[in-house]
């Protein structure tokens, strides 16, 4: 897929998720302004829940491509997900074709989506992987947090792998931050570096999360 379809196909993407995400819930977003409004970006989201990352890319202020690892790229949802721009990583190993994709959507002035915590937990940013600090401190993209909260609280009695339909779902922008100056030597990526970069990205994470749970009583 050429640069220029990518673009199309997550803007795409993001057309349809405003759609569904609107019209199956009811999403809150706070602090959405907060999002640069051109430039490189990384939104950093905690996962609890399968529905965080369409419900982030429909409500986003810009459209979004992100990291979803390959198992997830099955049958007809796997077309879809290479049509709309999201990049599939294999878990397994450093997944150098991701990587590369990844930073090439910075490099193009996009937004990045990753769940910093590798996979779903209890989304808290409680473990945080350094890949989200290798593609801050590389490409020099501002990291914004992003706190979905209400995703996983309950479950529909219809589907009880989703939330309650038209239950609410709040998503929180957190403010944009950078990542270099934890990078020794002004952006080196030693792993003395990058562990010191995620330890500090893993606070602010873990404070936007806490101000985001006050702010909608969650």
């Amino acid at each position: 897929m050429t640069p220029a379809a990518s673009e199309r196909g997550a803007e795409v993407g993001r057309r349809i998720g405003v759609g569904l995400m609107y019209g199956l819930w009811k999403p809150r977003v706070l602090g959405a302004w907060r999002v640069p409004a051109s430039g490189p970006v990384i939104l950093a989201v905690n996962h609890s829940h399968n529905l965080d990352g369409p419900m982030v890319m429909g409500v986003a202020p810009r459209p979004a491509h992100f990291l979803i690892k390959q198992e997830a790229f099955v049958g007809p949802l796997g077309p879809f997900l290479d049509a709309i721009g999201q990049v599939r990583v294999d878990r397994s190993t450093a997944d150098r074709k991701a990587i590369t994709g990844a930073l090439g959507i910075l490099e193009r002035g996009g937004v990045l989506g990753i769940f910093p915590e590798g996979t779903r937990g209890d989304g808290d940013f409680a473990s945080l992987r350094a890949g989200l600090a290798y593609f801050a401190v590389r490409s020099g993209a501002p990291i914004v947090p992003v706190a979905v909260l209400g995703s996983a609280e309950r479950r529909s009695r219809l589907i009880r792998q989703v939330p309650p339909l038209r239950g609410r779902v709040d998503v929180v922008f957190g403010d944009p931050f950078p990542a270099q100056e934890a990078a020794d030597g002004g952006g080196r990526r030693t792993r003395k570096a990058l562990d010191e970069a995620t330890v500090r990205i893993q606070g602010k994470l873990a404070a936007h999360l806490e101000n985001a749970r006050r702010l909608t009583g969650r």
